[in-house]
């Protein structure tokens, strides 16, 4: 039993959790300062079905890549990629996560209707939710497989970019801002180059199973300049966003991950990512990076004027 229980919070992915629910936490940081008041019991379901659409996407992922999670643990098992190969060893069966996907996302469902009928939250409640069920349960399930297809990147960046932030806020107030639209960019960029870089330690798996993501398609070095163009619009983004209303002490608590972008993008000018110890630690502060701009955003909203 304690097994299966460790296999399950191995599948859920929990850490990776916090790449949608931070920007869902700005939004209603956000709202807050817009309306003046922050309905909990919304908070708390609507981040309930944000964490179940995480996780459905999650667990179809480990359903649904197994060819190339087994390709690369061959490789050299790492935390950013390859999966939590709990079916690949098989110390669950397939179906499992399958279930545990069909679950979560009924659940997540269940919990927009709620939001909407019995909590009046908008009409618009049950289209934003379903952007991004559809989204996310089909990243890696077919038909659409999304993240075979080259454009799963650009669906992650949206889905984890303006999704989380401008439903949180329309939760709560029921109508959006347009900040909303120019402070998002730079969380869009920099999950897109989550995704991508972490692209990097599998692309040859990923080939050999006949995934098509941009990595693949791309090759390294192409995507090497993509995630730099990619980090230096998170860059003008935020300098952006700033001059469109956002509090300008964001700035103040943005310059330590300024400092973090502008190290990623020397180390990929000089392809640094070729050597896998050093992809590793640029995979990490990709990451660091996603969740310090959305908390930057959020501690601006909070403490700025």
């Amino acid at each position: 039993m304690t097994v299966n229980v460790k296999a399950w919070l191995a599948l859920g992915r929990l850490p990776f959790h916090s790449v949608g629910v931070m920007p869902f936490i700005l939004g209603t940081i956000m709202a807050w300062r817009f309306v003046g008041i922050i309905r909990w019991p919304v908070v708390l379901w609507a981040m309930a079905a944000v964490v179940l659409i995480m996780l459905a996407t999650y667990l179809n992922g480990e359903c649904y890549d197994i060819v190339e999670d087994r390709l690369a643990a061959e490789q050299g098992k790492n935390p950013f990629s390859g999966g939590s190969q709990i079916v690949v060893r098989h110390v669950l069966p397939r179906s499992y996560p399958r279930l545990g996907a069909i679950v979560s996302i009924s659940l997540a469902m269940a919990i927009g209707l709620l939001l909407q009928f019995y909590f009046r939250t908008g009409p618009w409640t049950i289209p934003l939710g379903a952007c991004g069920v559809f989204a996310g349960f089909f990243y890696s399930a077919p038909p659409f497989r999304w993240v075979g297809r080259g454009c799963g990147e650009l669906l992650i960046g949206f889905c984890y970019g303006w999704l989380p932030v401008a439903t949180a806020f329309y939760l709560q107030s029921g109508r959006l801002t347009s900040v909303i639209h120019w402070l998002t960019p730079p969380i869009a960029c920099t999950i897109f180059n989550v995704i991508l870089i972490n692209e990097f330690l599998d692309r040859d798996a990923d080939e050999r199973a006949g995934k098509r993501n941009l990595a693949v398609r791309l090759g390294l070095e192409k995507s090497a300049v993509l995630y730099v163009l990619a980090a230096a619009l998170s860059v003008l983004f935020v300098g952006v966003s700033i001059l469109k209303g956002v509090p300008r002490v964001m700035g103040v608590f943005y310059l330590p991950f300024l400092a973090i972008s502008l190290f990623l993008i020397a180390q990929m000018l000089r392809r640094r990512y070729r050597e896998r110890r050093i992809l590793l630690v640029l995979c990490g502060l990709t990451i660091v990076l996603n969740l310090g701009v959305s908390l930057s955003y959020s501690l601006a909203y909070l403490l700025g004027r």
